[in-house]
């Protein structure tokens, strides 16, 4: 299931079940998603995680599987929950 608003791309609320097909948890099935302003501004956040304890389960870079456009970066708190930041124009 995804939410948005009518015409716009963003904020999305989506609920689905685990890419990977393992069974929902922390790390798997949930993720928090924060939108950044710039390319340059996904990988401080990104490079702030890792300083900070989180560990890394995608590295800054484009992923055209959702969008031409679409970067992003993941990670998973030093809690384990899914953390991603991405930059979309």
């Amino acid at each position: 299931m995804l939410w948005r608003h009518p015409g716009a791309r963003w904020p999305q609320f989506v609920i689905n079940r685990p890419l990977n097909g393992a069974p929902p948890g922390t790390a798997n099935g949930s993720q928090v998603s924060f939108l950044a302003t710039s390319r340059e501004a996904v990988d401080a956040a990104w490079k702030s995680a890792m300083a900070h304890g989180a560990m890394d389960v995608g590295a800054p870079g484009l992923r055209p599987r959702y969008a031409e456009d679409f970067y992003a970066a993941y990670c998973l708190d030093p809690e384990g929950h899914k953390l991603c930041f991405v930059h979309t124009p």
